[in-house]
């Protein structure tokens, strides 16, 4: 359709003006800069810190030491970000990375992970997402996707019923057909580089597949339609970290093998 055509052309261009390869490889869409976004991130993180009650000094301490743990592994330059972690009050299980280094843990997902081999795997996929430029890969789509469906809109005859119920529906397609799936892909990219990095430092990697298997058993059922979902499916997830596995475990060996055995005490 030649509808379609400015779409495309407006993907083309934008691509070519900022293309860039994430740590697995893929190729990225990041049209904004760094350091807009680690102002972002810190004026969120923040907000966070004065609208959410925090955990007593005993959490935090436990998930300072794991972070501290992997970032130490991190190359020279990633290791600048100002990593911050911090522990929420909280009973739903969840975590969250922001552009600079900003972390949060909820103190429901401590009951989830029982380890800190388990919860080392948390803290890896969470830096993970900053590694990979997850946040700026999102907005970024995001903002390509808005502009492609502006210059489709203005096209001839889209302003009639039938032109904005097919607005509609391609607003929709988009959703689910671009910026879920972007999700999703981000989600299984961080799980990778969390797996290794958590093996970087010295955690067990084959805790991280427990800790989805807790997930599971903690979620009861109810989740979305993975194809609405912004996350794999928890068995897809376990699936994609058993097919890295052996590559985690090699290097978790090396790990241990040099000195590398973190011991972070569980409050």
């Amino acid at each position: 359709m030649r509808w379609l055509r400015p779409l495309a052309v407006t993907a083309l261009c934008a691509s070519i003006a900022a293309c860039s390869t994430s740590p697995t490889g893929r190729s990225q869409l990041l049209l904004m800069s760094d350091s807009e976004l680690n102002e972002m991130g810190r004026q969120a993180f923040t907000q966070y810190q004065q609208e959410l009650p925090t955990a007593g000094q005993a959490s935090h301490r436990y998930v300072q030491c794991i972070a501290d743990a992997i970032v130490a592994v991190l190359p020279a330059a990633q290791q600048q970000l100002d990593w911050q972690i911090r522990v929420f009050e909280s009973e739903q299980p969840n975590a969250f990375a922001l552009p600079g280094g900003y972390m949060g843990v909820n103190t429901g997902m401590l009951d989830i992970a029982t380890s800190q081999d388990q919860l080392a795997s948390v803290v890896g996929h969470e830096i993970g997402h900053v590694l990979a430029n997850h946040a700026n890969e999102r907005a970024s789509t995001k903002s390509a996707t808005s502009l492609g469906l502006s210059v489709i809109s203005s096209t001839s005859g889209m302003q009639s019923a039938g032109g904005q119920q097919l607005m509609g529906v391609l607003g929709m397609g988009a959703q689910y057909g671009i910026v879920l799936p972007f999700s999703r892909a981000h989600e299984s990219e961080a799980d990778v580089i969390g797996l290794n990095l958590m093996a970087q430092a010295g955690f067990d990697p084959r805790e991280s597949v427990t800790l989805w298997e807790n997930m599971q058993a903690a979620s009861g059922g109810g989740a979305p339609p993975e194809w609405m979902s912004t996350h794999p499916g928890q068995g897809q997830r376990i699936q994609g970290l058993q097919g890295n596995m052996d590559q985690a475990l090699a290097i978790y060996e090396q790990a241990r093998s040099n000195g590398r055995t973190p011991n972070c005490p569980r409050p």
